[in-house]
């Protein structure tokens, strides 16, 4: 685990180093004008646009329509390295520089008759004799068929052509890392979940990871992928509802981790917020995704400002990495600030989990030792010199007065050693087993007392499972602590019980009379015994309730679903 948080704090790092390559400008972009038609002459470097329009809200039908942007090269090239031009434009197009045909991507004015081609990211070469310091001109002939309301700028950059395809690819092999190692651990955590299925934050956990990792590969799809313009909403409505699912999943993990009044409804206030902000203006992603993400971040911290309140372990932590994922995103790009600042929240919950699974584990231990220093005594308890100076004591008397009944308290002492000695370094055993013991000890305590016991069972269910030695210590207790009916006779029934909630077992004593007070019994060796193993087996998911009736002594066992 400590590796792992190690690992996994390296990798923003490498995202944040992968992503801000701060290089000196090349050029400086003005803006770009449009114009509906289709003229060749468009292309010159000389063309007169100043009547263009500086935005289209609409060209349907597939029309062929032209923009011009104005570039400036600051430095002209290094020798044998040429500039390349990187764009992003929702279309397919021609590539003119200086009135010069230097790409095409896709068919332009054909996309109703051919099917799509073309990127929407693409890389050209730009002549390294159009590329002097000065004035250039770059102008597009285009057309949207697909998105025809989708006019307006687009994504440019020029840079050395072998740094524009390199660049990307190296950033691309970081983020491939940075994805994979949340896979890996939402994988682990997943399994983790089916080992024990109650660990419901580990399951939250593993989503989340799984989440981003789809959300970091949907980004940077671009590179490795080729996408048509067309296909491009597609991607960024992905991207969105992958970040619906983090901005609900972050919060209620941390509901779960430090949980509040009410934070059920509070839970299902910030829900519909985030529906509501994904429905309206959907069409604006970045705004949507923004909003999500300031949504995440202010629920956030109201629920890790209570948990500092109730001192609780880890809140502190989490504070302070939300409000430094908010001082990020102040200060770089939307990207960025995302990718950094979730890395960072997925790590605080992943520390918050080791937390619970360390402290799960001294709990796990400790009722070990416990169930085993408590065991020890049981078992010294029932061999103890007294125990056994009675038995033997009863057992010369029998076989003085009846041989073949003294050979057969014998061989009940010796059968109850030896179940004994089968179950007590197990966790769980067969109910018939724990039964069979009761009624051995019952058989043993019979030649030893003289009281007529009996046992009787409801509803038993053979292929049920109980820690070994609870109902034996009960029937002991009865034994102990309970004196014969006028008839000379104790009766002990076991009733089970099941339904979705809980399995139950209820344990009757049926005597006279009860030599001791209840509250000496709840704090007796038995009762400890019994609270150790049913917390050594099913954690805090059990109820154990002991208290005097009309007949005798009633206990009861509950273990939840």
């Amino acid at each position: 685990m400590r590796h792992l948080l190690y690992f996994l704090f390296i990798c923003p790092v490498l995202l944040v180093t992968s992503c801000s390559q701060n290089k000196e400008p090349f050029f400086t972009r003005y803006r770009t004008v449009f114009q509906i038609g289709d003229q060749p002459e468009w292309a010159a470097k000389d063309l007169n646009a100043r009547h263009w329009e500086n935005r289209i809200a609409l060209v349907p039908d597939g029309q062929i329509f032209w923009s011009r942007t104005k570039i400036d090269i600051l430095k002209a090239p290094e020798t044998l390295k040429p500039y390349g031009l990187r764009l992003e434009v929702y279309g397919e197009y021609e590539v003119f520089w200086d009135g010069v045909l230097i790409g095409k991507n896709g068919n332009p004015g054909q996309e109703a008759d051919l099917p799509p081609e073309g990127k929407l990211w693409t890389t050209f070469t730009i002549p390294a004799h159009l590329t002097h310091a000065g004035e250039h001109v770059m102008a597009l002939r285009l057309s949207n068929y697909y998105y025809p309301d989708h006019i307006g700028n687009y994504g440019l950059k020029i840079d050395y052509y072998d740094d524009l395809l390199t660049d990307r690819l190296i950033q691309n092999s970081y983020m491939h890392i940075f994805a994979g190692a949340f896979l890996i651990t939402a994988i682990y955590f997943l399994f983790l979940f089916l080992g024990n299925k109650k660990e419901y934050p580990a399951l939250i956990f593993s989503i989340s990871c799984l989440l981003f990792f789809g959300l970091t590969m949907t980004h940077f799809v671009k590179t490795t992928v080729p996408i048509h313009y067309s296909l491009h909403v597609i991607r960024l409505e992905v991207i969105t509802s992958l970040m619906f699912g983090i901005s609900f999943l972050i919060p209620l993990y941390f509901s779960m981790q430090f949980p509040y009044p009410k934070w059920k409804l509070f839970l299902g206030v910030y829900t519909a917020i985030l529906l509501f902000i994904f429905s309206i203006e959907h069409h604006l992603f970045d705004y949507t995704i923004l909003n999500m993400t300031l949504s995440l971040l202010l629920f956030s911290l109201c629920i890790a400002v209570f948990g500092i309140y109730k001192k609780a372990k880890g809140a502190l932590l989490v504070l302070l990495t939300l409000l430094l994922c908010i001082f990020i995103r102040h200060y770089v790009s939307l990207n960025i600030s995302l990718f950094t600042g979730f890395s960072l929240i997925l790590l605080n919950m992943l520390y918050l989990l080791s937390l619970r699974i360390k402290e799960q584990r001294l709990a796990y231990e400790n009722s070990l030792v416990q169930s085993t220093r408590l065991r020890l005594e049981l078992l010294k308890k029932n061999i103890q010199p007294h125990f056994l100076m009675n038995t033997l004591t009863s057992l010369i008397d029998w076989i003085e007065e009846s041989p073949k009944k003294g050979v057969l308290f014998i061989e009940a002492l010796a059968k109850e050693f030896d179940l004994l000695n089968q179950i007590e370094n197990k966790t769980l055993i067969p109910i018939t087993q724990e039964i069979e013991l009761c009624r051995t000890h019952l058989e043993i305590m019979e030649y030893r007392k003289e009281v007529n016991y009996s046992w009787e069972e409801e509803g038993i269910h053979t292929n049920e499972k109980i820690p070994p030695g609870i109902l034996h210590t009960l029937l002991e207790n009865g034994i102990t602590h309970s004196l014969p009916l006028k008839d000379n006779s104790i009766t002990f029934k076991l009733i089970f019980e099941l339904n979705d909630q809980y399995k139950s077992y209820t344990f009757l004593t049926f005597a006279g009379a009860v030599q001791s007070e209840p509250r000496n019994r709840a704090n007796g060796t038995g009762f400890k015994y019994i609270k150790a193993r049913l917390t050594e087996s099913y954690q805090s998911k059990w109820d154990f309730t002991s208290e005097p009736t009309g007949h005798g002594w009633k206990n009861t066992i509950k273990l939840y679903s």
